[in-house]
Order: C-alpha cells, then structure tokens, then sequence
C-alpha cells in the first residue's frame, strides 16, 4: 500500500496514509520517532483498531484484528475524514478519493457518505483473488484433486489455493472473515492489482465481467525505482515493521546472482516450534545459499530456537537474520 501511495504522490496526488495506531508506533519505533515526519502534500495519520493494548513488539492476533478492524474502525475513520475535510484547519485539499485494503471494507461506507469514489488494493495476487470470490469453502479431499469452475483457471489443484480457504468448515472465523470483506469488493469503484497483464492475463480477462474495473499496474516495486529521491522525496519512509540488522545486504551481495533463496514468513504469521525446526531441515537438505528471516515472536508463544546440528550444518551457506530492509 505505501508503494502505491508513493507512486500516486508522484503523479500529482496529494496522500493522506492511515494506518492503525499499533502499526504507526511500530514503524516509529523500527525506522525512528521522525521516521515518518513525511511531506506536505504526503502525511500520516492514524485511528485505533479497536483491540486491547498490547506489547507493541507482539504479533496480534490475525482474526481477531480483522474482526474488530470490521466492527470498530468506520467511526474513527469517518472522523478523520471529517477533520481532513475541514480545509480551515488541515491546510490540505478535501479528500476526493479513497484508496484501502481489501480487507478494510468498511471504507466504502464512509466513500458512499461522502459520494466519493474508493478504490480497494487486492493484496493477493489475481489468481488468489479470483480463487477466493468463486470458491465459498473447499470439502475435504487429496491435495491433488483438480477443482472445476473456476473462471481463468484451468487443471487448478486443491493444494493450489489460498490456505485461508482451504478448510472444510464452513465456520472458520478467518474463512467467513475473507469472504465477507471479499463480498464487499464489488461495491468498490474499482480494484487495483500488484501485477501486470502478460502475467495474469487469463485471471484477469474472466474476473474483469465479474468485477468493478480492475486495474493491473504492477509490480509496484520496480515501478517505485524508477523514481529518483530528488523527484519523490521519499524513498526514505518504509513500511518495515521491525528493525532490521547491519550486514544482510552485505552478506547477499557477496555472493553470485541469482544463487540464494530469501526466506520471510512476513511480519504477522507464527509457527509452532515442530514446524519451525523441519521447516529448518528442509532448507538444509536443499542445499541451497539462503537468507532466513527469523523474528522473536515468530513461534507462537515461545522462543525460536533450532538445533545445533543445523547451525552446523548450514554455517557455510546459510544466514540468519531477525529482520532486514524490505
């Protein structure tokens, strides 16, 4: 979202980027307490998810923050777009378009009361996307069984789909979470995706009749290069949520191109300590050069630790990091 929000600034947009205000001191305290001062015409703002304080250096609980981002953040939102708008004292234009997250639907309300347009950012791919909105729940089966009639996809497996969905209880909390935040994408004005065409071109031509216009303008990553520092003035505001260590970089560019496997679990999925150690063999039988991103609080309630036998066995190929530069 925050490399769609550069590019856009950079096409004339004036940005105001909420986040929740878990996630703001997070980033403050990764990157620094003025890591995030921004521009004139590109400030951040933030509203509460509606969960209990926590340890700001805890993973939250994933269906539980989208339950309460579902239930709790339109009025606080709806009061920060009041207070945007209020030209006389934010000094900054009226919002005119809102851009959110796929699974931050709410928005729309708050779109509708206004009479705006808000355009949703699918975070899945296409293919993921288009999965999700014709496949309800999946019945139990071998991971292996080709799954019929989904639109664009042809001799797609079972083992093949989002994980979120792939379960046989129709009760699932995450499950029915995705699918209603999912339902309330086809009141978007539009839907914007993290790909280009040549990629996801059969997805893309059987959701489009489906869909709001959707809009493949990716991969966002190599389109933010091609802005320079001079012209942007903010390629030093990141999205990393925990602070990352000195030598990563260094130690990657040592070796040949194209020769190491970087692994990243990401910022909010854990693991049991059984799955984290034969994840762990399974990367030492490759092998394979790697870079292996192992967050404190990866394992769920517990520390990681892995065994001195694969801290032998990869000493010469392998690097281990808490965190580094996204």
């Amino acid at each position: 979202m925050l490399k769609l929000a550069k590019l856009l600034h950079y096409k004339g947009f004036h940005i105001t980027f909420v986040n929740s205000e878990f996630n703001h001191q997070r980033l403050l305290k990764s990157r620094g307490p003025d890591s995030l001062n921004g521009l004139h015409d590109f400030q951040f703002h933030t509203i509460p998810d509606g969960l209990p304080p926590t340890d700001i250096d805890a993973t939250q609980d994933i269906p539980s923050l989208c339950v309460s981002t579902r239930d709790n953040c339109l009025v606080p939102f709806r009061s920060l777009l009041h207070k945007l708008n209020d030209t006389s004292s934010s000094n900054i234009p009226p919002v005119s378009c809102i851009v959110s997250d796929g699974t931050m639907t709410f928005t729309l309300k708050a779109a509708e009361e206004l009479g705006i347009p808000d355009a949703i950012l699918c975070a899945p791919s296409a293919v993921a996307s288009c999965a999700i909105h014709n496949v309800s729940y999946l019945t139990n089966g071998y991971l292996d069984t080709v799954i019929d009639g989904v639109p664009g996809m042809k001799d797609i497996r079972l083992r093949d789909f989002p994980s979120a969905i792939r379960t046989t209880d129709p009760d699932d909390i995450l499950l029915n979470i995705i699918l209603g935040e999912l339902g309330r994408n086809y009141k978007a004005s539009a839907l914007i995706f993290n790909t280009f065409e040549d990629l996801e071109r059969d997805v893309l031509d059987a959701m489009s009749p489906m869909l709001p216009p959707i809009y493949a303008i990716g991969p966002f990553q190599l389109l933010e290069n091609h802005i320079s520092d001079k012209e942007n003035g903010l390629n030093s505001i990141e999205s990393n949520l925990g602070q990352y260590e000195l030598g990563c970089l260094e130690w990657l560019n040592s070796k040949e191109p194209n020769s190491v496997v970087y692994v990243n679990f990401g910022s909010i999925t854990v693991m049991t300590p059984q799955q984290m150690i034969e994840f762990a063999w399974g990367l030492a039988n490759s092998k394979q050069t790697f870079l292996w991103i192992i967050r404190g609080d990866l394992v769920a309630d517990d520390t990681a630790i892995l065994p001195p036998e694969f801290i032998n066995e990869i000493a010469e190929r392998g690097k281990l990091s808490s965190w580094c530069p996204q």
